[in-house]
């Protein structure tokens, strides 16, 4: 059995939580959140808590065994506290700022990139910092990528779009044969 799927997943006050079958939903403060789950596991709530118990025992019952619990607890935090990204603009003259929700960014190409927010995250601008906030882990996740895909840290200089505490491996320049 999977040690991260024994443990039972606490639902904090101003959560609510209600189960359908193979399907979850969860409501918090910062919104609700719903998910189909495979049919090999089963979810139990008792007492303010779920709790994930594999059907059989072979590999694939414990791998979702482990994936399930974690999935639930990832929905339950982000409708409680959220999640967020942060990501850097490094660069001369690259900038970011919002028009009502769309970000909008200059990044040394001819043209701003706009990018508008799927429903469920939004954006804050602080400087050269953008934070991704949103309940759902994985959009929150996709939309950090998708963004920072835009420009890559590059490997000479080290500008472009790179997350807070990545670290740009930098490549020495060329050298002249003497």
């Amino acid at each position: 059995m999977s040690r991260i799927g024994k443990k039972a997943v606490v639902i904090p006050s101003g959560v609510t939580a209600e189960i359908n079958g193979q399907s979850l939903r969860v409501k918090g403060p910062k919104g609700s959140l719903e998910r189909q789950f495979h049919p090999r596991v089963k979810i139990l709530m008792e007492n303010n808590e779920i709790k994930v118990l594999p059907e059989g025992d072979t590999k694939l019952d414990k791998s979702l065994h482990g994936l399930t619990r974690t999935l639930i607890a990832n929905m339950v935090n982000g409708v409680n506290t959220g999640f967020e990204k942060s990501l850097e603009l490094v660069g001369v003259g690259f900038r970011a700022q919002k028009k009502g929700d769309t970000l909008v960014m200059n990044l040394g190409f001819s043209h701003p990139v706009e990018i508008t927010p799927p429903a469920g995250i939004s954006f804050d601008i602080e400087g050269q910092v953008i934070k991704v906030k949103g309940a759902n882990k994985e959009q929150v996740g996709q939309v950090a990528a998708d963004i920072r895909k835009i420009r890559e840290p590059e490997p000479y200089k080290g500008t472009g779009i790179k997350y807070i505490h990545e670290i740009v491996r930098r490549k020495q320049g060329k050298t002249t044969a003497k």
